[in-house]
């Protein structure tokens, strides 16, 4: 977990804390059989265990009995504390609940097994965890292709960024396989793991709460997977709790994401936005979601200019969402002369999808999938990566000073191609 180091070197294998003598009995048969000493066995369970490694080093592998525990969440914080880096926990108890079990994993518990226990049901757990110990690191899997960090922007609130930067995420890890990270920066009223269906973890809550235990574990506890190219780090934090950051834990998140993922998308509500503009100094692309409304036509030549002056070197991609031909306050030609700049994507308005997303705990995107309109997020997820590896392959190559073109000027030649298929 993420204790410091106390004897490296000296680390064992395999310890077990157990509550009964038919756990104790089988445990010690199945570390027999995977060639570890049966005496790194005990009585005891989660307190015990916490207390033992308080003194001693962790082992690779941990077993704990939960089974006595009466705030299972706690004592494993507890163990965390006391636990170093790259030990694999197993847990096992009598509660069968699905909450717990999610809340466990969150907590950086790799599984948790109900009992009573099997022999076959142990083995397997312990030659998992000992698979994880032997595979690559998540992020030395990633070394040799280029990372790219983008930030999804509401110019108002009910635009709908969230649903793009789920949407976009999910498109980026399934038809672009990328590992894909989604940091969602809402912590009161985020809902991107609500639209994916997940429980958001305490992971966020946590890493505001203690910034200098943000490292490479933190981040592999504490993401919540949504697939196994997607992952998300969000929080629903209690509405009379005030997050008291100056932002640098943010910051060292999108560093840490930085190092595990191969994209990072970070949906930044404009209240985080414009206090923390660092959140963004790092990013390639910067997603401006707006709806076409007189509003949002004054806010969206606010942010640009904002842009322009904090990060001039990022590409701004203007995503107009919920957009609807014949009703609406602006015609589309009247809302671009007004920000006198065009467009890039357009999202159409189709109620029924996005019911339909909500109801099944999907992204639009994913709803959309087999349909007509799940040509925007191809081409929104085009835009999006053709400039992320256009700036990659210009980081690469030597300069070329002004004979190359522009960045922008090829992220406008996409743009163009995606309006006229958005027609």
């Amino acid at each position: 977990m993420n204790a410091p180091f106390k004897a490296a070197g000296l680390r064992d294998p395999f310890n077990a804390f157990v509550c009964d003598d038919d756990t104790l009995e089988l445990i010690r048969v199945a570390a027999a059989d995977m060639g570890w000493p049966i005496e790194k066995c005990n009585k005891g369970g989660l307190r015990n265990a916490v207390q033992s490694l308080s003194v001693s080093a962790s082992p690779n592998i941990l077993f704990v009995d939960m089974s006595e525990s009466g705030d299972p969440i706690n004592d494993i914080n507890a163990l965390a504390e006391v636990c170093e880096p790259g030990t694999v926990v197993i847990a096992a108890g009598q509660v069968n609940d699905v909450r717990l079990y999610r809340d466990l994993l969150s907590s950086g518990i790799q599984d948790y097994l109900l009992k009573p226990l099997s022999l076959d049901q142990v083995r397997d757990a312990l030659t998992n965890a000992q698979a994880i110990l032997s595979a690559p690191k998540h992020a030395d899997m990633h070394d040799d292709k280029p990372h790219h960090m983008m930030a999804v922007v509401g110019v108002r609130g009910g635009v709908g960024a969230s649903m793009v930067s789920t949407s976009l995420a999910w498109a980026i890890s399934e038809q672009a396989d990328r590992q894909t990270a989604l940091l969602d920066l809402d912590v009161h009223f985020g809902t991107g793991a609500l639209t994916l269906d997940l429980e958001p973890g305490r992971g966020l809550i946590d890493a505001i709460d203690n910034p200098s235990r943000i490292d490479g574990l933190f981040i592999e506890r504490a993401m919540v997977r949504a697939s196994d190219k997607l992952s998300l780090l969000s929080a629903e934090a209690p509405i009379h709790q005030p997050v008291m950051t100056d932002g640098s834990a943010f910051y060292q998140l999108e560093e840490e994401l930085r190092n595990a993922f191969e994209m990072t998308i970070v949906d930044i509500p404009r209240q985080v936005l414009i206090p923390f503009p660092h959140l963004v100094s790092e990013c390639g692309t910067i997603l401006l979601v707006t709806d076409v409304t007189l509003a949002s036509a004054r806010d969206t030549i606010r942010l640009l200019s904002w842009f322009k002056q904090n990060v001039p070197g990022a590409r701004v991609v203007l995503v107009a969402n919920k957009f609807q031909t014949t009703i609406g306050e602006l015609s589309r030609k009247e809302f671009e002369s007004s920000i006198e700049r065009a467009i890039d994507v357009v999202v159409p308005f189709d109620p029924k999808l996005v019911a339909q997303a909500a109801k099944l705990g999907k992204s639009y995107a994913e709803a959309c999938k087999g349909t007509k309109a799940s040509q925007v997020w191809t081409n929104l997820t085009r835009v999006v990566l053709d400039g992320a590896d256009a700036e990659a392959e210009e980081a690469a190559a030597p300069a070329k000073g002004k004979s190359g073109g522009s960045l922008l000027g090829k992220l406008g030649g996409l743009g163009t191609l995606v309006k006229k298929g958005a027609k």
